[in-house]
């Protein structure tokens, strides 16, 4: 039987169309896995430690408690409404806003001394919806000291931690310094039934150098 010619030609180009995509498919594939050989996937599983690195990121995550951050929200949001006062406000009023907060004032200035770096309180009075602590650090020593406010720790006579702001006071305070005033903020929504307030300050970055003031007054018994 005689084969077409035509037909021959077509069944040998099919024939190698389809030799020519199985050695494809074929070669791209053991490219690909040869690419991807030691590449495993990331274990996410909670309960894995995973390797010392991951182990260490995981260390430095720090949860905050719900309690602290509402408390940080409460603080930051009294802020921004004291902040812009009322275009009504008269200036007699505005002259009454900061007041001496009750009799606290009486057992005031107190110090307190560690390594010849001293801390002040001054004074206590009200403005706005604020407690304002006057303070002012001295550096006798012959070494200058840093610190960082963020870590400046303040709670009440009830054990609650409180969120304060600091403003005028010096990242710095050079050895046998001059002495540097300025004020902690303290939102008077925080404070609720609180008496007194404790303070605590630590240089930085060693925190070797502890200012630590108890039981400032800053409501009359």
């Amino acid at each position: 039987m005689k084969i077409n010619p035509t037909v021959a030609l077509t069944f040998l180009l099919l024939v190698l169309m389809t030799g020519a995509g199985v050695f494809t498919g074929a070669l791209g594939f053991a490219i690909g896995r040869e690419a991807l050989k030691g590449i495993t996937q990331p274990d996410s599983r909670p309960t894995n430690k995973g390797t010392a690195q991951n182990s260490s990121v995981r260390e430095d995550i720090v949860l905050l408690k719900e309690e602290d951050i509402l408390k940080t929200v409460k603080g930051r949001t009294s802020a921004g409404r004291s902040s812009s006062p009322s275009p009504n406000a008269s200036p007699q009023s505005n002259s009454e806003e900061a007041k001496p907060a009750s009799n606290a004032a009486a057992k005031l200035p107190m110090t307190t001394q560690t390594n010849g770096v001293a801390m002040d309180v001054t004074g206590i009075r009200k403005q706005g919806e604020f407690l304002l602590l006057d303070v002012a650090l001295k550096n006798n020593s012959n070494q200058p000291v840093k610190f960082l406010y963020s870590f400046l720790n303040v709670t009440d006579d009830k054990g609650r931690l409180i969120v304060a702001d600091t403003a005028g006071l010096p990242p710095e305070l050079p050895s046998k310094s001059d002495r540097f005033t300025g004020t902690i903020s303290i939102s008077t929504s925080m404070l609720d039934d609180a008496q007194k307030i404790s303070l605590q300050l630590s240089d930085y970055p060693d925190q070797k150098l502890q200012l630590k003031m108890a039981d400032i007054p800053i409501k009359s018994p």
